[in-house]
């Protein structure tokens, strides 16, 4: 199977923003507005804010009172604001979108540097699990619903997948994307302090590595109002699964240049994705 798209060449420089969110959400509007503006005076062309970027709440179903209609309300205006301002694209985290379903969608929305919506991703994987300590217990489905499509966009950052956190522990997701041409992958997160530290960084290197493709992944970080500890360590890694850029905990900004011309040469010379094999390709054994 092949990779369809053409290679850009030359770098895009690029940004992953991390936050410590809270209930407040014209206070994590005022934070996210600050790091996007340092992102952009860092030379970044394509910036990616944390997964619950405008809201952190203190019980899960007020999420409810904050969700928007899709191409209305103060959050969707305050990205489109930011990036025309700011001539930057904008990877917009998530937001809750109500739209078709009963319950509001964990939307993710890509705005180009104009300030027009470009994609909107809506997250397929809900964080509904029991960590196996049992200390703590997640049922994202009670507020949200299941997005079905994947997402793959053209952006400076090249054939850009949109992912959300849980997200990241589904190959198949990014396998498919690669027929879309996928190139660099975003993941706004908002990783528990206790899956994070096992799992957030190996989970990121491997879909680079087996994609042969960047990941830009913007993380939540800190103690929040809620009690909830999130792990951090916002990074870009490259197709070659080795961390460009990284941020441990707290606010802030890391940034790193995508290096098309190096990726071409890694797909070329390390030709992986050109030996996958579609799943016709297998034998089926007969019961």
């Amino acid at each position: 199977m092949s990779v369809t798209s053409e290679m850009p060449s030359g770098r895009c420089r690029v940004a992953a923003l991390q936050m410590v969110s809270g209930p407040d959400v014209e206070a994590n509007l005022d934070a996210a507005r600050q790091l996007l503006e340092e992102a952009a005076a860092g030379g970044a062309s394509l910036a990616v804010l944390p997964e619950n970027f405008a809201c952190m709440p203190m019980r899960e179903q007020d999420r409810l009172a904050v969700a928007e209609e899709p191409g209305r309300g103060p959050i969707q205006d305050f990205l489109r604001r930011c990036a025309d301002d700011l001539g930057l694209w904008i990877i917009g985290g998530t937001l809750p979108l109500r739209d078709t379903a009963a319950l509001p969608f964990s939307a993710c929305l890509a705005y180009d540097a104009t300030g027009a919506l470009r994609a909107r991703y809506d997250k397929i994987y809900l964080f509904d699990v029991s960590l196996p300590s049992g200390a703590e217990r997640y049922a994202e489905s009670a507020w949200a619903a299941a997005g079905h499509a994947r997402v793959v966009l053209d952006s400076p950052a090249g054939r850009l997948g949109l992912a959300v956190c849980y997200d990241i522990r589904f190959p198949e997701l990014f396998r498919g994307m690669l027929d879309q041409g996928l190139q660099t992958i975003a993941l706004p997160a908002a990783f528990t302090a206790a899956t994070g530290r096992a799992h957030w960084e190996t989970l990121l290197r491997a879909r680079a590595i087996e994609n042969l493709s960047w990941v830009i992944a913007a993380a939540q970080g800190g103690r929040h109002a809620n009690g909830r500890e999130t792990w951090g360590c916002s990074m870009v890694v490259d197709p070659w699964g080795e961390i460009a850029a990284r941020l441990d905990d707290g606010p802030g900004v890391v940034f790193a240049d995508i290096d098309f011309d190096r990726q071409a040469e890694i797909r070329q010379a390390f030709p992986a994705l050109e030996h996958r094999l579609s799943q016709h390709d297998f034998e089926q054994d007969e019961d």
